[in-house]
């Protein structure tokens, strides 16, 4: 009897996290760009929560209590393509996130099979594969009367249904009016009138250590209540989106994406959108999304269904102290012009490699991908005023915005994207003139970035990609020709310091 009683419990936790694979945390770049402060939706209560002073806690009850309403449970269901035990997972696993894992390979018909997968746990998701149905959960809030519901993109992503169940238990089918996964925003539509909402607020005054709340549905438990506070702000992440993240100590678990987060006085500041683990699990290490940011996606999306993204055209690197010694800079920050794409912005512009950004429009940028993240929240066709530190000296410059939908403005940076989430987990670039003459060498790709398989083996950045199992690799084409006559490792030759080594690296 007491056995019994005992692994119940157990079963039926289980059970609640898989149904709410599709609602798990995981998206995501960057930075200290501080949007302008979005207008206030219409508050569910008159009266607004006094933060609190003199360090007291501020009144999670209350907050809750004003704003729970205006929190959806979201679920969703579709299809995937079913996938075989062997298959291989090419996800960066240096970098782990909600929605990447390790362990054993999964049987596609264990009742968990659908959980695993969306933590990217090896041996899910491969082409070919017959479409097996899918369902999740995830969170929501409403932001209009009238039934708009801000969630992230990644909640509803290849969603066939979804339905938005409402705190007093009423569900309404919603239309995807539609989403950006550049920002992970989604934005619903359910047929609904005079629906409570949330406020919003601005991230602007929002402090390093200010208590912050989020209100979600975690492994299916509607409208669970977590707090923490601001952990930092600005953050970028290892992947291709382009948002400023929060970080809290929040916790966060799947079935709280697109939830919102809460400042002490109630306001929402941010969606939690994703989690930084190595189990898969909530690590105490938790990111969302500003909600100017959000808001500006979401009166995009409104106006005309989708999202459009501004482009410079420029692979950057961090300034660390040797560079600023280097280029006599005062300290070490700004992003280092790596190079410039042909056509792009940036070269009719006249920015080079070698240039430091340090201002955009007035906007400091200290970390590099705080460059990527203004740029991909403007608009195409906006002027950029650039200060850039040049051989010692300032310049400014003045950048007329693309589009980053525009192929031929983003040909070189898909390139070297594509091969940087290869199994050898490398981003290339060409190495210009300067770096011939001071490497020595006449051919060859500068590494930018090291991740997965090639991170293990001891790749670093700044080495030269002289050769893949002996064929050359002069250009993006080699290597990707290399790559795909490659077995279970590849032998690197790579030029570091002055000397030519050779690097094993097993793969996938």
């Amino acid at each position: 009897m007491s056995n019994t009683l005992a692994s119940t419990p157990r079963r039926l936790i289980l059970a609640l996290v898989a149904a709410g694979a599709l609602g798990a945390t995981g998206a995501g770049l960057i930075s200290g760009h501080q949007a302008r402060a979005v207008t206030p939706a219409t508050p569910i209560v008159a009266q607004t929560p006094a933060a609190p002073s003199g360090g007291a806690l501020p009144s999670f009850a209350q907050i809750t209590a004003q704003n729970g309403a205006a929190v959806v449970n979201i679920s969703v269901t579709g299809s995937t393509k079913a996938a075989m035990a062997n298959d291989d997972d090419d996800d960066d696993e240096s970098q782990p996130t909600a929605r990447q894992g390790r362990g054993p390979q999964i049987d596609p018909n264990d009742p968990f099979y659908e959980f695993f997968r969306q933590f990217g746990m090896p041996g899910a998701g491969a082409q070919g594969r017959p479409n097996v149905p899918t369902h999740g959960l995830g969170s929501g809030f409403i932001v209009s009367p009238d039934g708009l519901v801000l969630t992230n993109a990644h909640v509803v992503k290849g969603a066939s249904d979804v339905t938005v169940k409402l705190t007093d238990r009423r569900e309404f089918r919603a239309k995807v009016l539609g989403s950006d996964p550049k920002t992970d925003v989604a934005v619903l539509k359910i047929d609904a009138k005079d629906l409570p909402v949330v406020r919003l607020g601005s991230t602007r005054d929002l402090q390093v250590g200010e208590w912050v709340l989020a209100i979600g549905s975690p492994f299916g438990f509607e409208n669970s209540v977590t707090a923490g506070v601001v952990s930092a702000k600005g953050r970028s992440l290892p992947d291709d989106s382009l948002v400023p993240f929060i970080q809290t100590d929040v916790a966060v678990n799947p079935g709280n994406s697109g939830g919102p987060l809460f400042n002490a006085r109630g306001e929402v500041v941010g969606i939690n959108s994703q989690i930084y683990s190595r189990s898969g699990g909530y690590q105490g290490v938790s990111f969302a999304i500003p909600i100017e940011l959000a808001a500006k996606i979401k009166d995009q999306i409104v106006a005309t269904g989708k999202v459009r993204h501004a482009q410079l055209g420029v692979a950057v690197q961090e300034v660390n102290q040797a560079f600023a010694e280097s280029f006599q800079l005062d300290k070490p920050e700004g992003a280092l012009v790596a190079s410039v794409s042909k056509g792009s912005p940036a070269e009719k512009a006249g920015l080079q490699p070698g240039d430091v950004i340090r201002q955009v429009d007035g906007h400091a940028i200290v970390a590099s991908g705080d460059l990527p993240a203004w740029v991909g929240q403007a608009q195409p066709g906006q002027q950029a005023k650039l200060s850039v530190w040049r051989r010692g000296q300032p310049v400014e410059l003045t950048a007329t915005l693309g589009d980053a939908s525009d192929k031929a403005g983003s040909k070189q940076a898909r390139a070297e994207e594509a091969v940087g989430k290869a199994q050898l987990g490398l981003s290339l670039r060409p190495l210009d003139a300067d770096e011939r003459r001071e490497v020595g060498v006449s051919e060859g790709l500068v590494i930018e970035q090291a991740r997965g398989p090639a991170a293990a083996a001891g790749v670093q950045p700044g080495d030269v990609l002289l050769a893949i199992n002996g064929a050359p690799a002069k250009n993006i084409d080699q290597v990707r020709t290399a790559m795909a006559k490659a077995g279970k490792s590849v032998a690197l030759l790579i030029e570091r310091d002055g000397n030519k080594i050779f690097v094993p690296v097993r793969l996938g």
